[in-house]
């Protein structure tokens, strides 16, 4: 299922489901504080901003490839959401996200473009116990039917912010397709972790290792597994592979010590099995960075950034590998963790995480692990989830999802690899 982009009436019938879950969710006096911190920025600094760096500054060699690029709308919605991330608190900020107004969102969508109901079969699923319960989404062709792969996605959102529910019209579109692509029964199970300052590290670790076990569980072949993320949800996928990796690492030490054969050791299975790729979209790799740097165009905002990497994994664990996976310097390691068609990373030019991104490309690659990089000219963070609602064209919209998928689909046919390569492409 795929949508048309967001409109200005989208907009409004937003704010429309938005409004009562503020008062109910986040309180009167928090969201009262809000609108009134926000009506100078909405009535002075915006217009301001816009016309001046959009129109004055035109001609100028120094306008991003961004702002060239954008359309008025994409423009200033992306201003807005970049005052919002700043500026919003947290506990306000996730009802933006909640899944009290992103479901019946989407279904006001479905209904404009003429869907009466959801094409595919999806399912809210509760698993686990104690600090490892959680709950997730499954997307599904056929109920009925094994998976010919799946996609076990983490959402992004800082930590803080963000639910299943508001990536479900991007993830029904990657679903759609997948079926394009000519899978017969894709799935997608989307994990929904708990949020700081609810839980904090390592309960979303866990959570996540969680999902993994459960998926594994659905499909018993790990062959048929891609796991990605975005943002915050590509750090949870980065550091979910890194104890998958520490687990392996102890098995291959484990046998050495016993004098087992080759042979004997492949016989000996761990916990959880490799997956069979990563595919992330702009991971928040190192938590806090010097490598991150105050983009102008990007709605992401260093110092907010920083403040949730503390609030998830505190003073003591913001520098450790596990926590903060750009730490972590053990090629090893990342050899034992890396699954068996590597890993897969899209990003935008424009973004403050990129030069972060790109230094963990080329240490990996050094270090023999596959692993290849997609960097959008002019996208900003989290570009392929964005750019399908804001974009104008067809084309724009599903061309980030559509890299993806082509990625995803050279990667599960081709044969094995003898030896692990790098690339690193850095254009469209």
């Amino acid at each position: 299922m795929i949508l048309g982009p967001i409109s200005l009436i989208d907009c409004f019938v937003f704010c429309f489901y938005l409004a009562p879950q503020l008062l109910h969710q986040a309180g009167f006096f928090p969201t009262a504080l809000v609108v009134l911190r926000a009506i100078p920025f909405l009535l002075f600094t915006l217009p301001l901003q816009f016309v001046w760096n959009r129109y004055f500054r035109s001609y100028s060699s120094h306008k991003s490839s961004h702002l060239k690029n954008s359309t008025i709308f994409e423009d200033f919605v992306i201003r807005c959401v970049r005052y919002a991330f700043a500026t919003i608190p947290a506990n306000v900020g996730r009802v933006f996200f909640s899944k009290d107004v992103a479901l019946p969102f989407l279904k006001w969508r479905m209904k404009r473009h003429g869907f009466k109901d959801f094409p595919v079969y999806w399912k809210e699923e509760t698993i686990g116990e104690g600090d490892a319960k959680v709950k997730g989404i499954w997307i599904k062709q056929n109920c009925e039917v094994e998976p010919d792969i799946v996609i076990y996605y983490a959402h992004g959102g800082g930590f803080a912010m963000g639910t299943s529910y508001f990536y479900f019209e991007f993830l029904l579109a990657w679903h759609s397709l997948l079926v394009d692509a000519g899978y017969e029964n894709p799935a997608i199970f989307a994990l929904d972790y708990s949020l700081v300052p609810d839980e904090v590290y390592p309960t979303q670790i866990l959570q996540t290792l969680q999902g993994y076990k459960h998926v594994l569980e659905e499909v018993e072949d790990a062959s048929k597994v891609c796991v990605a993320g975005d943002s915050a949800g590509g750090t949870l996928i980065l550091s979910m592979l890194l104890e998958v990796g520490i687990q392996v690492q102890n098995q291959q030490a484990r046998g050495a010590k016993l004098g087992m054969s080759k042979h004997e050791l492949e016989d000996i299975r761990p916990k959880f099995a490799i997956p069979q790729m990563a595919m992330l979209i702009s991971p928040w790799i190192t938590l806090a960075s010097s490598l991150h740097f105050p983009s102008r165009v990007d709605y992401l905002n260093r110092g907010t950034l920083w403040k949730y990497a503390h609030q998830y994994a505190g003073d003591a664990m913001i520098h450790g590998g596990v926590a903060s996976p750009g730490r972590c310097d053990d090629v090893k390691l990342w050899k034992a963790a890396s699954p068996e068609r590597g890993y897969f990373i899209t990003y935008g030019s424009d973004e403050v995480l990129a030069p972060d991104i790109e230094s963990f490309v080329e240490r990996l690659g050094a270090g023999k692990v596959e692993i290849e990089a997609r960097r959008f000219d002019g996208g900003i963070h989290a570009w392929p989830v964005a750019s399908l609602f804001l974009s104008s064209t067809r084309r724009k919209r599903l061309y980030g999802l559509q890299t993806i998928v082509g990625e995803i689909r050279k990667r599960f046919d081709k044969a094995p690899a003898g030896k692990m390569r790098q690339k690193k492409r850095l254009s469209d």
